[in-house]
């Protein structure tokens, strides 16, 4: 799963009359040369973690380990799955899978790139002694309870038995149950192959390998990264790679806490691209950045959680469903975002099959019975909303403040994080108990991927689950969809899974995201893929 840290781009708020200053800076934010072969200058987030791949549920992450290898599969334009470094993936009967590599490719320090590595890499994620973060994608693989017998409990076993080398480009998965969209999961972060170098004596991935990882992708990693320190992470074409090769040698992620910063120093030409357009600098680039201005549909979702695990103040959901509809998503998307976002009305985002318009009755801006239903139902008079404010959230996180305040008359203090990262480490050690803003940009184009890796019962220690919510007939809807013969009927009990989270609300869907990202006069063919990656194949320098 992909958390994501920004809600990528808006406008000021004239809901707040909120003024957000720009602090710029003219310098680049981690050096950089003015020699002929600089590089290109991407902004990011500091990730969360080093670079696990199982371990790496955001997006900051997720966009660096993008770069460093290349998936099985990827999506085209109409969300169809594309071999990528797979030559083949077939199935009969949706249950036992064979993968076949595509030859040639081979790892940053030179190996070849077999079968075994995938058997390994995913073996090493579903054990629940490794504590690996995607650790629940692989629960549908036969072996995946051997490895996760519970806490407390021995890991007897260092391989699920549902994975089999066939041969040194081969390899088989069969799952418990059939599962059709297993394909379809393969381009995800967790599915990254691990070299044998990444692997210590003790069996465990080595903290070195995870600041400079070892990929078989279209760049490598120049120096090992040390996570709060380093302001940037410096990448070098590898030109052994067989797919699809950028046409520039050089890439540099540069490290923000101010996304204000970051489009100041892209104005200012110390910076390249930037997906994460504050909402101070929306007009600003509109009228600077011209058609080098990006404003495209987008598959994420943006929420106001509940940590309903270990904070029993929201634990009525008359509660929940009050806040949902105090909230007023109509004027937040026209006014502080523009009309940049759309008011978000289903868990299921409109760019997937399975989105049903108006399906969160909830969602619906009701001031007066929101009122009535909160006093009714005993909601408390103080709540605390807490935001990460290295992403552009200030100004729609405090006008759903505002909301909070005039339409349930209750007092609302605002909490800024420094960090995503920060944010998620709190949620994980069940040390923040306020609600939260959460974003999800997808994994792979299903619309189960908006329901398993955020709401299932597995994911609240192996996935996104910070809300810590569990329901017995969410999870059994869920097999059911996993197990349908036809993607056709699967949709139909994934919808009945949306059901259940719109009666429950763990969350709240405020808005439905869009791609908003400008880039500098010194790059051209900038592509936000599905993934909310950059198609770094279609970038090019232009000087």
């Amino acid at each position: 799963m992909r958390v994501t840290k920004s809600a990528r781009f808006a406008a000021g708020s004239a809901l707040l009359a909120l003024a957000l200053a720009a602090c710029g800076s003219t310098e680049p934010a981690g050096g950089g040369s003015a020699a002929a072969d600089l590089p290109v200058r991407m902004e990011l987030g500091e990730p969360q973690k080093l670079f696990y791949p199982g371990d790496t549920t955001e997006s900051e992450g997720a966009e660096v380990l993008a770069s460093l290898f290349s998936a099985l599969v990827s999506y085209n334009e109409e969300k169809q799955v594309v071999e990528e470094s797979a030559e083949s993936i077939e199935t009969t009967d949706n249950k036992v899978w064979t993968i076949k590599l595509k030859p040639g490719y081979t790892w940053h320090n030179g190996e070849k790139v077999i079968a075994q590595n995938y058997v390994d890499a995913w073996n090493y994620a579903a054990n629940q002694d490794n504590v690996q973060g995607a650790n629940g994608f692989f629960s549908r693989i036969d072996g995946w309870a051997d490895l996760n017998p519970g806490e407390g409990k021995t890991v007897s076993t260092k391989e699920m038995k549902g994975l089999k080398v066939v041969d040194e480009s081969t390899f088989t998965v069969t799952l418990t149950q059939p599962f059709s969209q297993f394909k379809t999961m393969l381009g995800y972060t967790a599915f990254y192959p691990l070299p044998k170098a990444a692997f210590g004596a003790d069996g465990k991935v080595t903290e070195e390998y995870a600041k400079k990882p070892i990929g078989q992708g279209a760049f490598k990693i120049d120096k090992p990264y040390n996570k709060g320190t380093d302001q940037t992470i410096d990448l070098t074409r590898y030109d052994e790679f067989t797919g699809s090769k950028p046409k520039f040698t050089k890439l540099q992620f540069k490290l923000y806490t101010s996304q204000e910063t970051a489009f100041n120093d892209l104005a200012a030409d110390n910076l390249d691209i930037h997906d994460s357009l504050p909402p101070s600098a929306i007009s600003r680039a509109k009228t600077e950045f011209g058609e080098r201005y990006m404003d495209e549909p987008d598959a994420g979702v943006g929420y106001i959680g509940f940590p309903l695990q270990y904070n029993k103040t929201y634990s009525d959901v008359r509660v929940r469903e009050a806040v949902s509809m105090a909230i007023d998503r109509k004027t937040i998307a026209d006014t502080v975002f523009s009309g940049t976002r759309a008011p978000a009305d289903d868990f299921i985002n409109p760019l997937l099959e399975g989105y049903r318009a108006g399906a969160c009755a909830a969602c619906a801006y009701d001031p007066a019975k929101a009122k009535a239903q909160y006093a009714e139902a005993g909601g408390p008079k103080t709540l605390e909303l807490g935001y990460n404010s290295d992403g552009p959230h200030k100004e729609w996180i405090e006008a759903v403040a505002n909301n909070l305040r005039a339409n349930l008359g209750i007092e609302v203090a605002v909490k800024p994080f420094e960090k995503f990262a920060t944010v998620l480490d709190e949620l994980d050690k069940k040390t923040y108990g306020g609600l939260f803003r959460m974003g999800w940009a997808i994994d792979y184009p299903s619309a189960e991927n908006y329901l398993t890796p955020i709401f299932s019962t597995v994911a609240i220690k192996t996935g996104s689950n910070y809300a810590g919510w569990s329901n017995k007939e969410f999870d059994e809807l869920l097999v059911k969809g996993d197990t349908a013969a036809t993607m056709e009927e699967s949709l139909k009990f994934y919808q009945q899974a949306d059901d259940v989270l719109i009666k429950e609300l763990p969350y709240i869907p405020v808005y439905f995201y869009r791609t908003n990202a400008a880039f500098s006069q010194k790059v051209k063919g900038v592509k936000v893929n599905l993934l909310n990656q950059i198609e770094w194949d279609q970038v090019e320098k232009t000087g």
